[in-house]
This record gives C-alpha cells, sequence and structure tokens, in this order.
C-alpha cells in the first residue's frame, strides 16, 4: 500500500518507474506519472499533470476513455487489455493494471493505473493462431500429418492428421514398435524399419513411398520422411510428416495404365499418328511415324520439325497447312499429300490435321495422322494403264471384226455375182472375161487375208524377243533393197543416224516399220520435186527416236489425223494404196512397247517419229 505522504517524498522515484504509471485522484486529475506513462501516450509533464483524464482522452479514443472510467469507479485491483488510438492513427494495445491508492488512514484517495505496451505479444499469438488454423487447413487438404520421435525418453508422438491417416482413436498413444507394425508386411514393413534405424544410426533424413495398413485394415499409400532433431548439437530424436497420397497414386496408376493402353494403340495402328506444337515440332509421334522419319526410337524424333525430314518444298507446304489449320481452327480431313524427303523418295499420304483448342478457345497445336496410299496410288496407276490398253484392245478388236466382215462379205458378194454371170452366160469370150475377174477376185481376196493374218500374228505373237540392233546398218540394208525403186524415181536417202547406235527391238518387225516408211515417202512423192528422205536419230527418256522425214504430197491432220492408222484408210487418190501399211507399222511398233507420232503439212510433206522403248 502507498501513502499518499510517502507519494510526495518519492515523486522523483515515480518519475523514473520502469513501467507506465499514473497516479489520479478522486477528481479524475493527473497527480503523479512516471516518465514511462508520458513517453508511451506521446505526452509532455506540462500536459498531463493537474490535468483530468477525460481531458486528455478527449478527442483520442473513446473506448480507451470508457475503460479508464470504469477502473477509476471500482476500487477494486482490475486487470484488462485496451486498444488505444493516438492522435497520428496508430494502433497500440495495453496491459492496464488498477491498484486502489490510500493515504495515511488507509482511506482511498484515489487510483494507481499501471499499462503495458502488449501489442507485439498481442500480434504473435494472432499470429500463432492463425498458422495453427493455417496449419491445420493445410493438414486437411495435403492429407499431411506430423509425427515425431525422442530418443532419450523413446517417446512417439502423432498429430491429429497423422492418427487420421492411421485411423486410429484420438487418445491413443503410440509407440516406436506400433509403428512399424502398421506398415504392409514385406517389402513396406522392411524398408520402414531399415530406413528409421539408418536414420537413427547414422543420424540422417529419409523419404520413402510405402503402403500402411490401417488400424481399420485399410491399405493405402503413403509417404513418409522425416530428419534428425538436435539439441545443443546432441541427436535427440526425429521428426517428420506422413502424407496421404492413395488417392493420388491410385489416380497416377489409372492415368498410367490409360497411357500405356493409348500408346499401345497408337503404336500399332497401321497409320502415321503425331502431334506437333505451335512452331510445328513434333512433341508426340507413334512407332510408324518415328519408323518413317527414319529413327526406331520414337524420342529422337521429338522436338523435331517437317525441315529436319522432308525437302523444303514439301516443308514449306506443310507449314502452311498446320498455320491454317491452328490459326482458322478447321482440320483438313484425308487431304492426298505428295511428301518428298531430304534423300529424294517420296510417298503419297491421305493426310488428316485436326487443332489441338484450349479451355480459351485458342490452338495450342495440331494431332495429325496419315495413312500411306503410295501402293494404292501406284495400283491405281497401273491399273488405268490396264484399262488405257484394254480399251485400246477392244477398240482394235472392234475395228478388226468390223474390216473383216466387211471385206470377207464384199469378196464374197463379189464371187457370188461373177460366178452368177458365168452360170447364165453363153458367149465363151464373156465367158472367159467372167473367169479372168473371178481369178483377179480371188487374188484380192488372199491378199486380204494376208494383211488380216499379218495384223492378227503381230498382236498375238507374245514369245518374240527383242534383240539389240544396229539402226544405221538396218537402214542401209534395206536402203540396199530398195535400191532399185529408189533409182527409178530418183529419191536420195539422207542417213544420219550414227554409226553406233542400237535400239532393242524384235528384229523382223524392225524391217517392215523401216521399209513401210520409205515405201510410202517414194509412194506419195511430190510430182515437183525429187524425193528425198532424212532418217536421224535422238534420245527422250526411255525412248530412242528415229525420225524419218519426207518432202511428198504430205497429209491433212485436221481431216485425215483420226484415222491416219486405221486399217483400209487411204488420203491420196494413188492406184497402189490400200490402207493397211501404216496400220500394220503402228500395230508392230506398239507390240514392242513403243509410240509413233506425226507431224505433216499438205504441199510440203512429212515427218514420222518412232519411239523404240529400251527399258520394257
Amino acid at each position: 500500500m502507498l501513502k499518499g505522504s510517502q507519494i510526495s517524498t518519492n515523486n522523483y522515484l515515480i518519475k523514473q518507474l520502469p513501467k507506465a504509471t499514473a497516479f489520479i485522484n478522486k477528481s479524475m486529475k493527473v497527480d503523479y506519472v512516471s516518465d514511462k506513462w508520458i513517453v508511451d501516450f506521446d505526452f509532455t509533464h506540462s500536459e498531463v499533470l493537474g490535468k483530468s483524464i477525460n481531458s486528455l482522452f478527449k478527442n483520442i479514443n473513446k473506448s480507451w476513455r470508457k475503460i479508464v472510467q470504469g477502473l477509476l469507479t471500482d476500487c477494486s485491483s482490475k486487470k484488462t487489455v485496451a486498444l488505444y488510438i493516438n492522435s497520428e492513427g496508430h494502433k497500440k494495445w495495453f496491459e492496464i493494471q488498477n491498484t486502489p491508492w490510500y493515504d495515511d488512514q488507509e482511506n482511498v484517495i484515489g487510483t494507481i493505473l499501471q499499462s503495458e505496451d502488449v501489442t507485439k505479444t498481442l500480434l504473435n499469438e494472432g499470429k500463432l493462431e492463425k498458422l495453427e488454423i493455417l496449419s491445420e487447413q493445410m493438414a486437411d487438404l495435403t492429407k499431411i500429418g506430423l509425427w515425431d520421435y525422442n530418443l532419450e525418453r523413446n517417446e512417439m508422438h502423432w498429430s491429429e492428421k497423422t492418427k487420421a491417416i492411421y485411423e486410429v482413436s484420438e487418445d491413443y498413444e503410440p509407440n516406436f514398435n506400433d509403428a512399424t507394425k502398421f506398415f504392409k508386411n514385406g517389402f513396406s514393413r522392411n524398408t520402414y524399419s531399415m530406413t528409421i534405424n539408418k536414420a537413427i544410426t547414422n543420424e540422417v533424413s529419409f523419404r520413402e513411398k510405402l503402403q500402411l495398413v490401417t488400424a481399420k485394415n485399410k491399405e493405402i499409400w503413403v509417404i513418409i520422411s522425416g530428419k534428425p532433431l538436435y539439441n545443443k548439437d546432441k541427436f535427440i530424436g526425429l521428426a517428420g510428416t506422413i502424407q496421404d497420397i492413395n488417392e493420388t497414386n491410385l489416380a497416377e496408376t489409372k492415368r498410367r495404365e490409360n497411357e500405356h493402353l493409348l500408346r499401345t494403340l497408337i503404336d500399332n495402328l497401321p497409320l502415321n499418328v503425331f502431334i506437333k506444337d505451335l512452331e510445328s515440332r513434333k512433341i508426340l509421334v507413334n512407332k510408324a511415324e518415328a519408323e518413317y522419319c527414319g529413327s526406331t526410337n520414337a524420342d529422337e524424333i521429338l522436338g523435331k520439325d517437317d525441315f529436319d525430314t522432308y525437302d523444303k518444298e514439301t516443308s514449306e507446304k506443310s507449314r502452311k497447312n498446320d498455320l491454317m489449320v491452328m490459326r482458322e481452327l478447321k482440320p483438313i480431313l484425308a487431304k492426298e499429300m505428295k511428301l518428298t524427303k531430304i534423300d529424294g523418295t517420296s510417298t503419297t499420304f491421305l493426310t488428316s490435321k485436326i487443332p489441338l483448342i484450349d479451355t480459351d478457345g485458342h490452338a495450342y497445336g495440331l494431332i495429325g495422322i496419315s495413312l500411306d496410299i503410295s501402293d494404292l496410288k501406284r495400283k491405281e496407276i497401273e491399273l488405268r494403264k490396264l484399262i488405257k490398253v484394254t480399251a485400246s484392245q477392244n477398240e482394235k478388236l472392234v475395228n478388226f471384226a468390223h474390216i473383216v466382215s466387211h471385206n470377207l462379205r464384199s469378196h464374197g458378194a463379189n464371187f457370188a455375182m461373177l460366178l452368177n454371170f458365168l452360170k447364165t452366160e453363153e458367149s465363151e469370150s464373156e465367158k472367159n472375161r467372167i473367169t479372168n475377174m473371178l481369178f483377179d477376185s480371188s487374188n484380192n481376196l488372199m491378199e486380204t487375208l494376208e494383211n488380216l493374218n499379218d495384223v492378227v500374228d503381230i498382236n498375238t505373237k507374245r514369245g518374240l524377243k527383242k534383240k539389240n540392233v544396229n539402226l544405221k546398218s538396218k537402214i542401209s540394208a534395206i536402203q540396199q533393197i530398195l535400191s532399185a525403186d529408189l533409182s527409178t524415181n530418183n529419191a536420195k536417202i539422207i542417213n544420219k543416224v550414227p554409226d553406233n547406235l542400237s535400239v532393242k527391238v524384235i528384229p523382223a518387225y524392225l524391217d517392215s516399220i523401216i521399209s513401210n516408211f520409205l515405201v510410202n515417202a517414194i509412194k506419195y512423192r511430190s510430182p515437183d520435186r525429187d524425193p528425198i528422205i532424212e532418217l536421224e536419230s535422238s534420245k527422250e527418256g526411255n525412248y530412242t527416236i528415229l525420225s524419218i522425214k519426207d518432202n511428198g504430197l504430205g497429209i491433212d491432220l485436221n481431216k485425215y489425223g483420226k484415222k491416219l492408222f486405221g486399217m483400209y484408210k487411204t488420203f491420196h487418190d494413188h492406184r497402189g494404196a490400200r490402207g493397211i501399211g501404216l496400220y500394220i507399222t503402228k500395230n508392230q511398233i506398239e507390240a514392242m512397247k513403243g509410240k509413233v507420232s506425226v507431224i505433216s503439212k499438205v504441199g510440203i510433206g512429212t515427218t514420222f517419229k518412232v519411239y523404240f522403248n529400251e527399258k520394257i
């Protein structure tokens, strides 16, 4: 108890009190204060002494003034915590202790207020409480529990979350041996035992993924980790966490199974499958695509773009298509594309490119699916060729049948008519004339049959072998055979074919082809000039070309071009024209897998080009 007379004698001591202290009389005025009290509340001695509490805190803080007034009217000792806001708006928390102030006669003459700034303490307690709440929330979210083991006392502690993971009651008291028994017998229990023993013996941290069997006999996957604890450099035990990852582990296992299933599926598809990013770099390829790109390992293709596999033209086209798909968000489906690799090899694909779209509606790449149709394309080309050949053969067959029917019918009708005349004729001289006409008709029939036989022979003798024949020598030999005809018509042959040029032909056909063109050049010569026939050769792909150029009458190709090589088609009023030579010649050339073309102008001359196929 502090008396009034003592206060006056010890005023100096009150000012130096380490705790903020104020002596307030019954009139609510301040009689004495410590320097600490003045500093804590931002006052000066002149502002405080003799002033009432109400006036000092009038404009500062109503809640604070109310708390102080309540303490002053209560003569008993009391302690409370109050928020104080100074004139600048700064907040502070004070713990206030109220003690009665007595005079010499033990009468209460006022109160002694002592205050202590507890702002930091309260803030730290608040933070701690928040951390505890946050820790509990995090534990619930992450399913992580805490544990520690005191080596000296052989005591183990589990947090509430740890007990929940083990599915034991809240009042369960764990011990070191029980912790081991919870782990699944076999690999998990052995691993846990050895890991804990090593951690204690070597004072090392650990982290293991193991299977746990809870108190309710439920098998779950957990990650248990721990680290050594020390007190003044002395090892005293372990502390760590245990996390329930069962759902995550099951989901991951399921994801891996699905991924493996999907991978197995796309790797065994008879298709090339790939995924590209925005830069057209491949981020996934299946086995077929990897092998097509020249690798047995799909990982070697990842990160590469089309420029690493294809030539520049192919790569630029592919990149253009990629950008269009990702920009317009529209797929390309079953588009036929010819892709040429850097080494020059080409493949024809039916390719689909589909944009990969995120939740915001933007493309983040594309998936490509390609089917190799190169064999189909080759077969399609072969089929078209076969159809073309078949159509040509059918046309020839129809024409041949028509010609045979027409010609033989004409000869037959002529014979019937002449025989009828012979039967009814009485004049011997007229009978002789009719008989001569019958002989002529018979000769014409034989010539027709021979021509038809030649055509049949060409189209049926498929076993004849092609041989290499010196072309210039063959032309010279035929020129020698036709020397009389050439001399009679003052015809000149200019042979420009190289001495060493050979062609792969059926020799008999070559004789007939050259002979027929030379004879026609003489037969259809111009009456205005001597015939000149030029022969020369050239190369074009798989063909050796023989050009036979004359300066004869020429042919009106606009009028007769489509009929030029037809059977019994003639284009000049020439007595010896039969219209069979060019037809047979064309059949002989085509039988050797060659072809023939013609350029002609009326009154100037004609050039035939014979293409000898050297590969087939």
